[in-house]
């Protein structure tokens, strides 16, 4: 089976956000996740976004690895 590596321009494209690297640190400096709160959870996604993020993740998909540096990133 061939896995795809999917960095964080191509999440945002997925998420359906504007995806140059100047709208990531935008969206990075106003966003932020509370204090122990799931990536999914926070207010600033669509139902169909946080949707995406919280599959990828609970499947080990193909986009976990970007999903978690987004996480970490909005941490």
């Amino acid at each position: 089976m061939e896995t795809h590596k999917h960095d964080l321009r191509i999440l945002f494209q997925q998420l359906g956000l504007q995806s140059a690297q100047a709208d990531i640190d935008a969206f990075v400096d106003m966003n932020r996740l509370k204090m122990g709160q799931q990536l999914w959870d926070a207010d600033f996604w669509s139902p169909q976004q946080a949707a995406f993020l919280a599959q990828s993740i609970a499947d080990d998909a193909d986009w976990a690895e970007s999903v978690d540096e987004l996480a970490k990133m909005l941490s």
